[in-house]
């Protein structure tokens, strides 16, 4: 049994790994905010499947509170710490960018400093694909260049990267940054594509379909999402021996700091997405076609050559199956009829 901090979780992701630690035996500290960028009430269903799980304490603050979150190390002394709080969404980090500063940049520099003040041994936490930027050669790979960002979204998560290599560089602590592709799947945000586009179909409304639906996503359901943090979490970073700043490699260095992907491996055009939706509801989507939107990355797809040679994972679940899964869960999340 190890205890481990996991922020977040009352979100999509967050949630779902605490679920997975409960359930494998650890002993579990949630730190989450219950903001109300989406309906609050979702945020605490997820939540309570495991409230009252005997091995899970939970505490609702905010990561920008420096106080609070040192309170939090100081009483639970952790082994590890998962770090999944962070203000999500590219578009609205052009609507409301303080937010994104002070989550994800002010946030996780709390984070690190506690991480090594209570001597944590591993610290994993969430970057996203969205740091490839402008990047068009595909698929992504952590040894690509990412210092082209087209969001402040993706600037943060970036930063974050960097941040991170400092603290273990100076002071020796292992973190592990995973770099997400679409995840999707039960208990989702409502702010994300399946989720909009489930309700809007089910209501007989139109959807609106963004570069006409020909981008590329990396979806990747969340149980793999999951099964990969779980493993990369058991084996906290080393540094690379081989590590040649005259010819340096992206993804590691001599301090023990890791990056890696975490995505199906297999990009869908959105268009295609949207057919499987349609084949899960039995209903036809109106869509309303549009140009592509400004900070959005035009195609996704990731390499996990690293993640396969490490840790001899590849996340697997296929699309059908997927959105399936998540149909069945929002038509019982919200009581609708199959027909």
């Amino acid at each position: 049994m190890k205890k481990i901090i996991v922020t977040g979780s009352a979100g999509f992701i967050g949630s779902a790994v605490v679920a997975k630690l409960l359930e494998r035996g650890d002993e579990v500290v949630g730190i989450d905010n219950h903001n109300d960028y989406y309906d609050p009430k979702l945020k605490t269903d997820r939540l309570n499947r495991f409230l009252q799980h005997k091995n899970y304490k939970h505490f609702k603050a905010d990561l920008a509170d420096c106080a609070a979150i040192e309170n939090i190390f100081q009483s639970s002394q952790p082994w590890g710490v998962v770090n999944l709080a962070a203000q999500a969404g590219v578009r609205y980090s052009m609507e409301n960018p303080r937010a994104y500063i002070d989550s994800n940049i002010v946030g996780f520099s709390n984070i690190l400093e506690n991480c090594r003040k209570f001597e944590v041994q591993h610290l994993i936490y969430a970057s996203s694909s969205s740091v490839y930027g402008s990047n068009t050669a595909l698929p992504f790979s952590t040894q690509d260049n990412v210092d082209h960002p087209l969001s402040l979204y993706a600037a943060t998560k970036k930063s974050n990267e960097l941040m991170a290599h400092v603290y273990s560089n100076l002071y020796k602590l292992p973190t592990t940054g995973l770099r997400f592709f679409t995840v999707y799947g039960p208990w989702g945000r409502p702010d994300m594509a399946l989720f909009k586009f489930t309700k809007a179909i089910l209501a007989g409304e139109s959807i609106k379909v963004f570069n006409f639906g020909d981008h590329l996503r990396d979806f990747t359901y969340i149980a793999d999402i999951v099964e990969g943090v779980t493993r990369i979490l058991d084996r906290p970073a080393i540094p690379n021996p081989s590590w040649d700043s005259r010819n340096p490699v992206s993804a590691s260095s001599l301090a023990p700091w890791r990056i890696y992907n975490i995505g199906n491996n297999n990009p869908v055009k959105l268009n295609d997405f949207i057919e499987v939706i349609e084949q899960a509801l039995g209903v036809a989507a109106v869509k309303e076609f549009l140009p592509l939107q400004p900070g959005d990355v035009p195609d996704t797809y990731a390499n996990v050559d690293d993640l396969v040679r490490d840790f001899s994972y590849k996340p697997s679940t296929s699309l059908n199956e997927g959105i399936a899964n998540f149909v069945k869960w929002y038509r019982a999340y919200y009581t609708l009829s199959i027909s």
